[in-house]
Parts: C-alpha cells; sequence; structure tokens
C-alpha cells in the first residue's frame, strides 16, 4: 500500500508503521493526560481515559482527497483493496507494541505521572480513525473480535463511501459517520471524493447507520466560509442516519491542509457554538449536552439520552465488555453510564488560551483527580453535593485534569 517514499513521509511525521497497510500514532492528549494535563473531548463526553487510548488505522489508503485533511500528497488514495492482507493478529500484536514504543519515554520522565503512564501499558481503547479509511480492511470483523476479547472498546470513523461494509460491519462500541458538507455539489468540492456515485454512497451509508443498535455518531467538521452554513441540509441528513450523538467540530488548520485552506478557515470555539444554537432548533430530538473548549468541538444528544435527570452519554464498560462477548444484538440503553459534567460555559478559545487559564502547573492533586475520573457519579449524597459546591467555586482548578474550563453542572 505504502511506497518508499510515502512510508518515510509518515515515519518522519512520528507515524509507527504496523505491517504493509497499518499505522499507530500517538495522539497529543494521551501524552497530555500521562503529564496530567488533562484528557481529550472523548474523555469528557464518553469517559474514556485519554492515556489508555490508541489512536490508528487499518489502511492508509483512502477513497477521499478532503481539502481539511492533514494527509500528505504521497499518502496513496483508492476506490478498492489493490494490495495484501495482513492478518488481524499481527495487526493487532504490533499496534500495541508500536504504541507502548510511542510512550516508553514518559517512564523516565519527571513531568509524567507514574501511575498514569503505567495504566497507559493498558490499551482499554482504539480510536480506529487516524489517517485514511479503516473500514475497508477486508477482514476488519475479525480484527474487532479480537479487540472485544481484550476488553478494548472500540470507535471506528468512516468517511461514509462504503455503504455495505457500514451494513456488515460487526459490533463497535461507537460508529462515526463523517458529514462534510450539507449538500452533493459541496461534498463534491470538499471531499473530492474518487466515487462517481458519492452522493448515493452516502445516502445509504447514512440509511444503513440507522439500523445499527449500538451507538452511532455523525461528525461535522466546520470549515468557516465554506461548509459552516444551511443547517436545515445538514439536520434532514442527521435524521435520515439518526444518530444517537453528533460532535461539530472546528476544521484545524494543519498539516496538508493548509496548501488548501487559511487560517482564517479555522473557527474559533464560540463560532462553532453559534452555529450548533442555529441547528439544533432544526433537530427536535436533540439536545446540544456538552462542549470541549481546546478541540473547539460540541456534542448533541439524542433526547432518549436523558433519564431521570441525568444525561446518559458515558460509557459502562465493563457492561459493554460483557454484552459484546454474549449478545448478537446490543442497544445503547444497556451500556449507558452518568455524564458527570455538561453544559455550555459561555467561554472561547480566547479565553481558552488566556494567561490565567495556562497559569496552574500540575500538582499531585491534578494527578489523583485523573486517575480516579472514572470513579465519578452522579448518585451523590449530601457530602458529595457540598463537595461539588466547592468544585464548581474552583472550576478552573478542578476540572483542570480533563482539560476543560468553568462549566454549568445540569441539577437533576
Amino acid at each position: 500500500m505504502l511506497t518508499k517514499e510515502a512510508r518515510e513521509e509518515l515515519e518522519h511525521q512520528h507515524y509507527k508503521i504496523v505491517g504493509s497497510h497499518s499505522a499507530v500514532k500517538t495522539c497529543g492528549w494521551t501524552k497530555n493526560m500521562i503529564r496530567g494535563q488533562g484528557g481529550c473531548y472523548k474523555l469528557k463526553f464518553y469517559g474514556i481515559m485519554s492515556n489508555q487510548c490508541m489512536q490508528m488505522t487499518t489502511s492508509i489508503s483512502c477513497a477521499n482527497r478532503c481539502v481539511f485533511c492533514w494527509r500528505g500528497y504521497k499518502a496513496p488514495v483508492s476506490k478498492d483493496w489493490a494490495w495484501d492482507i495482513d492478518n488481524p493478529e499481527d495487526i493487532l500484536a504490533g499496534s500495541l507494541k508500536a504504541q507502548q514504543k510511542l510512550l516508553v519515554g514518559f517512564k523516565g520522565s519527571e513531568k509524567a505521572s507514574k501511575k498514569l503512564y503505567k495504566d497507559s501499558e493498558t490499551v482499554k481503547h482504539v480510536a480506529l480513525s487516524l489517517t485514511g479509511e479503516p473500514i475497508t480492511y477486508p477482514r476488519m470483523n475479525e480484527l474487532l473480535k479480537l479487540f472485544n476479547q481484550q476488553g478494548i472498546s472500540t470507535f471506528l470513523v468512516t468517511n461514509a463511501q462504503y455503504p455495505e461494509a457500514i451494513r456488515d460491519l460487526a459490533p463497535v462500541t461507537q460508529l462515526y459517520l463523517s458529514l462534510d458538507a450539507p449538500n452533493k455539489e459541496l461534498l463534491k468540492s470538499i471531499d473530492k471524493p474518487l466515487f462517481a456515485d458519492y452522493w448515493e454512497r452516502l445516502l445509504s451509508s447514512l440509511d444503513y447507520a440507522a439500523e445499527k443498535t449500538e451507538r452511532t455518531c455523525v461528525r461535522l467538521t466546520m470549515i468557516k466560509g465554506l461548509n459552516d452554513h444551511s443547517p436545515e441540509q445538514y439536520a434532514e441528513l442527521i435524521k435520515r442516519g439518526d444518530f444517537d450523538f453528533i460532535e461539530v467540530k472546528s476544521y484545524m488548520h494543519v498539516g496538508e491542509s493548509r496548501q488548501h485552506l487559511d487560517k482564517k478557515n479555522m473557527p474559533m470555539h464560540e463560532e462553532v457554538v453559534t452555529f450548533c444554537n442555529i441547528l439544533v432548533k432544526y433537530l427536535e430530538d436533540y439536545e446540544i449536552v456538552s462542549e470541549h473548549i481546546p478541540s473547539r468541538v460540541v456534542m448533541f444528544a439524542k433526547k432518549k439520552f436523558y433519564v431521570q435527570g441525568k444525561w446518559m452519554t458515558w460509557i459502562d464498560f465493563p457492561r459493554w465488555n460483557e454484552l459484546v462477548q454474549n449478545k448478537k444484538e446490543i442497544r445503547v440503553e444497556e451500556y449507558w453510564k452518568a455524564t458527570p459534567v455538561i453544559g455550555i460555559s459561555g467561554k472561547g478559545t480566547l479565553d481558552y488560551h488566556s494567561e490565567d487559564l495556562r497559569k496552574k502547573q500540575v500538582n499531585a492533586q491534578n494527578y489523583s483527580a485523573a486517575e480516579n475520573i472514572e470513579e465519578i457519579d452522579l448518585d451523590k449524597d449530601e457530602k458529595e453535593e457540598n463537595e461539588q459546591e466547592k468544585m464548581n467555586e474552583n472550576a478552573d482548578e478542578c476540572y483542570e485534569e480533563i482539560g476543560i474550563e468553568e462549566i454549568e453542572i445540569k441539577e437533576s
């Protein structure tokens, strides 16, 4: 799949190539978490521990050349699989080994939490979203089974150009579809698809996503001045996919995308929030639940996830592991979990980067909070409620470990 030049380019960008068509790269939030400096949006929205998350792909090739993608021009593009097929056992073993190599530098680092680094040696989650189109790997379902057997939860992202692969996909903890434009004409100019029937493929992918009984999410990448409009058209497509969650995220001006877009095309977080406040008016079955300012992303959830005064967007991972091993059909209600912190803060990108939000240093209390974040529970007794009030009074410090600022705690 990779030419010598493409492999060298990826390795220069700190990718670890696994076999002939897979790759692993450490996410910056994984490193931040080990340093005790905060976790990514998947921690705040869904409860995934960033220090135990592996970011990888099973196919570096893709059927699109999206203008906002960071992939280099040497990265392969193809509509069909035309290469050797590595064994899923080799991909799993090689990926876990690559993840350990990428993080081993933290072992003796004074800036790292010893416990958080030790925990990182046990991968508990895989994000199949690094680059390319992972769903095209012909033995994906076998690999998913191996992840399940090891108690590793899975988030898989697809560009919605392979509807039959979505239809036939084995259960994943959460399936993502990218929706990069509100209409056919704009999708062609943004994604630059190889398939002539790209729009029909997208629509079929939405239909198959709607049939899934596990968790599904649609991702909108907002490019300022290009696709940040027509919320009513986005809403119709989202409804067709009947997704559990919506993530609206800012385009980031990095990598090869800088050859196609300007920095001014990158919305600030508050601009993403403004668009979301308009979009939600066309989505009667959804509410805005949370945000992650550093990532410039807002999360919506279906109203069915609001149960007895609590949002249930987090994942009960032990329950998921049990279900995926023993049931053919899994429903979202069987493995949801209360969301500890929710709401929109009213703050934005400039607030996040201001000096008063950056001046605090990592300390032992931050490490402890990060290490025990999975134990957060909304079923508080009176003592815990008093402690929560104290946390709210010092929100910048109390939430620093998960990389967020002062936010609203929704009362039951």
